[in-house]
């Protein structure tokens, strides 16, 4: 078979958003402490907060009294929340601490009301929040958030923009390997069309692009000895993991990439590298070429939602757009492990591709 069906999300077999995963939701410095910020992820509007102890954590944003977004409202010294409509507060765990209004005697006890809460964690300058599956919204989460691989990671340089597509077309579009002539050539940065092969391997819950020397010129920077090991995990993550020699110097430099759907027709992507401080005269390079490169994609994807409204047939091809297919099968298979709370296997063998771009 040289090609596929793009088969259909937001169907009972294949659903548009991924449950039982943990989601990237924003940067941490962009909660300060004591702080509140409302963020949607997968349709839901979700409260992110810091503690005044510093700690994070995520409810639903809506007060359950008269629909007020928690968020608008302040972090007491005691770490609830209050919500600036009639003052209830909640802790972080949802539950409701106090009803001021409430004189004693009355048939309702704040402690049996409470919001949604989800879990939540602070790793590598990021805070990451599960989306659990109806009905396990208090269950220990499968797994914990994706690391980066680099000593004390720390951002030290971030992109985000919004693609007003869904996040399939956001994912398959950013791991397309054949786009890059079409999509980033301009007269300053030529690509020149050769054929490549990679190989792949199954990872946990994705697949990997092995180690291998990159074919563009831009990684040069790094070094003459530079490598790269390229790997994609559920729901929406991408990580590069970049080696090689500056100055005598063994050096390691992560992009991280996440795709993090705000609704069913919005995804924001953000990408993230770290590196070590004393790397930081490569920062300029990325201010230039990070923000023009994903605007790139952002304009293609929103340039193929004009064909997407009239529900054209769409086909996936071997091997450019063998990642693709391979995110489809694994986008089911962990949807059909969360349905029937089975173990997930990936579907994903190893394989070498081949493509010309």
């Amino acid at each position: 078979m040289t090609a596929e069906p793009l088969g259909a999300t937001g169907t009972d077999a294949v659903p548009l958003f991924l449950r039982d995963c943990w989601y990237m939701a924003c940067l941490g410095d962009t909660v300060r402490t004591g702080g509140l910020k409302r963020e949607m992820l997968l349709g839901e509007p979700v409260l992110i907060g810091r503690g005044r102890d510093g700690k994070v954590f995520a409810m639903r944003d809506i007060c359950p009294h008269r629909g007020v977004p928690l968020s608008a409202g302040k972090v007491l010294a005691d770490n609830t929340v209050e919500c600036p409509y009639h003052g209830w507060r909640f802790k972080g765990d949802g539950q409701c601490s106090l009803i001021p209004s409430l004189v004693g005697g009355e048939a309702i006890e704040a402690a049996k009301i409470k919001v949604r809460a989800y879990h939540a964690c602070e790793q590598d300058g990021l805070i990451w929040v599960y989306m659990p599956a109806p009905g396990r919204e208090t269950a220990t989460p499968r797994g914990e958030p994706p690391k980066v691989d680099v000593p004390n990671p720390k951002p030290r340089w971030h992109v985000s923009q919004l693609f007003q597509c869904a996040i399939d077309h956001a994912v398959i579009g950013l791991m397309d390997p054949a786009h890059a002539p079409y999509v980033h050539g301009r007269w300053w940065w030529r690509v020149r069309m050769k054929e490549k092969q990679k190989n792949y391997a199954p990872l946990a819950n994705g697949f990997v692009m092995t180690r291998h020397k990159p074919s563009k010129p831009m990684y040069g920077i790094l070094g003459a000895d530079v490598s790269t090991e390229i790997t994609f995990e559920l729901p929406s993550v991408r990580f590069e993991n970049i080696e090689g020699t500056i100055l005598g110097r063994k050096i390691k430099v992560v992009g991280f990439t996440a795709c993090t759907p705000r609704d069913a027709d919005t995804t924001q992507v953000t990408q993230i590298f770290y590196w070590p401080a004393w790397l930081g005269f490569i920062r300029p390079f990325f201010m230039v070429l990070g923000p023009t490169f994903l605007g790139d994609d952002r304009r293609m994807v929103e340039m193929q939602k004009e064909g997407l409204k009239f529900n054209p047939s769409l086909m996936l091809i071997q091997d450019s757009d063998q990642p693709a297919i391979w995110y489809h099968r694994l986008k089911k298979a962990w949807a059909d492990s969360v349905a029937n709370g089975t173990e997930f296997v990936n579907p994903v063998k190893p394989r070498t591709l081949k493509w010309r771009s």
